[in-house]
């Protein structure tokens, strides 16, 4: 069940037997040559609707949030990056609508490993409100990086035992790849692994890291294989999600 294509008074009834909404949150950062744009948002937008569409109106899914933390990639065209405080600011706008409709578990499924820190501050900041006004909030946030559902990460380094790298990975092309099977693209890679090392500002991740990628070989990406990943993230997906629903908050 998608949010974005709900009417209100489906989302009202919705409310009466579920309180949990999967939030596919991301980038939209360069991947290297091959790589979409998109990427680190499509792969849990892609993942969250898979289960939705296995679920049916059983699982909710907000609109995806696709745009994060990702100024070290913005000396490559087409990378757009909110400054961390916007990005704060928008995650609590958006966690407020939401609990402010009544929804008590709030489950943010992340692609992007620059968000990480972010998120995690806007969490802080979401429940610090709660805290200094000796209340008790209500809800509950959750972050989960898609390659941290279970069984998700040995799975990867099976299919890609070399040259997995940490950005513009061979796992994340190989989900787009399954979805989209009419944009993938082919290159010539040189090196065929590419160098690895720190991440700071634009400038420099860009004489770093000159096509984009950092350690990885995504020529090894297929659909096959991207499906194999999709097929037990959402599995996985909707096992956490199903539990985090049921989790007692303290009396």
């Amino acid at each position: 069940m998608l949010l974005e294509r709900s009417t209100w008074q489906e989302i009202e009834d919705y409310l009466k037997r579920s309180r949990t909404v999967v939030i596919p949150i991301g980038s939209n950062e360069q991947h290297g040559p091959t790589g979409l744009l998109g990427t680190d948002f499509l792969c849990p937008q892609i993942i969250a609707r898979e289960a939705s569409r296995q679920e049916g109106e059983t699982l909710l899914i907000a609109p995806t949030f696709a745009v994060g933390m990702a100024q070290h990639h913005l000396g490559f065209p087409g990378s757009i990056s909110l400054r961390p405080s916007t990005f704060i600011a928008a995650l609590e706008d958006w966690t407020r609508s939401l609990v402010g409709h009544g929804f008590e578990r709030l489950y943010f499924l992340n692609g992007h490993g620059g968000n990480v820190a972010t998120i995690e501050a806007a969490f802080s900041e979401i429940y610090a409100a709660a805290s200094f006004d000796r209340r008790r909030a209500g809800f509950m946030l959750k972050l989960r990086n898609w390659w941290d559902l279970k069984g998700v990460m040995p799975l990867a380094n099976r299919l890609f035992p070399t040259g997995h790298g940490s950005h513009a990975t061979p796992s994340e092309i190989a989900v787009t790849q399954w979805a989209y099977p009419d944009a993938i693209k082919a290159a010539n890679y040189a090196p065929q692994v590419a160098p690895t090392g720190p991440i700071r500002e634009a400038a420099d991740f860009r004489a770093r890291y000159p096509d984009g990628r950092m350690g990885s070989d995504p020529g090894q990406a297929t659909p096959e294989k991207g499906g194999e990943l999709v097929a037990l993230c959402v599995k996985e997906l909707i096992a956490e999600v199903a539990a985090f629903g049921r989790e007692e908050a303290p009396a």
